[in-house]
């Protein structure tokens, strides 16, 4: 269901449930969570979110769950929580996280590509946010993140209809970040990149994305010129090694 491999210093995240298009069970986003939390333990350099699928990144979250919700409020409670936390733990890996969409990506998945630092749309990628097609909603925090990602009209737009848009109109609003013919090998493309520069100075970069008013960030600012890392890669450049 929830499977990951590091290779590389690159760790790949991959969704495998091809009897249900990928779909995501209450015990699927809390695999999520445990897998995520071991690969923050693993410290990759970054990763890679992606489909064992051919054409289908994920359904979402798994309609086939939600008939015992209607009767269930305590699993109603769970499910919104175990989702939540499947989400917030790939939000919270220190490292970037690239997602590789070729294929549909509806619902919750979408939800749960905005937890990713980039988005990579194949030219078969497909999204779309449907819960009001069902009569519900979208968690609080994520369409947070969808309005932060695309601007409140195009969130209003995704939301209310929950139309599909495909990879051009994704890379357009800024769904996606990067546009290419196949995304998984453009995501690794981007990962090496990544895993080609310091470490820890990416981490510190990302969290200053996350939160530019945090305290702390100057004086990590000033101490990186210290570090045994700025000063073999400075001495590379400055003697054209790099």
């Amino acid at each position: 269901m929830i499977c990951w491999q590091l290779a590389d210093r690159i760790a790949v995240l991959t969704l495998d449930r091809g009897s249900a298009r990928n779909a995501i069970p209450i015990a699927g986003w809390e695999a999520l969570a445990a897998a995520a939390s071991e690969i923050a333990r693993s410290d990759p350099s970054a990763v890679i979110l992606t489909s064992a699928l051919s054409g289908a990144f994920s359904a979402g979250a798994d309609l086939a769950e939600f008939r015992s919700l209607v009767a269930d409020p305590a699993l109603r409670i769970r499910f919104r929580e175990a989702m939540a936390a499947g989400i917030e733990a790939v939000a919270a890996l220190p490292m970037p996280v690239i997602a590789a969409i070729d294929g549909g990506c509806f619902g919750a998945a979408v939800a749960l590509t905005l937890a990713c630092d980039i988005v990579v749309a194949g030219d078969n990628a497909v999204f779309a946010t449907t819960p009001a097609k069902l009569g519900l909603s979208y968690p609080a925090t994520d369409v947070a993140r969808l309005k932060a990602r695309v601007g409140e009209s195009s969130a209003a737009l995704m939301l209310f209809t929950g139309d599909r848009i495909d990879a051009d109109a994704a890379f357009a609003s800024g769904l996606a970040h990067v546009r290419a013919a196949h995304a998984v090998p453009r995501a690794h493309e981007l990962a090496n990149a990544i895993a080609a520069n310091v470490p820890e100075a990416v981490t510190k970069l990302k969290r200053v994305l996350r939160d530019p008013a945090a305290p702390g960030h100057d004086a990590a600012f000033d101490d990186a010129f210290g570090s045994v890392a700025f000063g073999e890669r400075l001495n590379a450049f400055l003697s054209g090694k790099r």
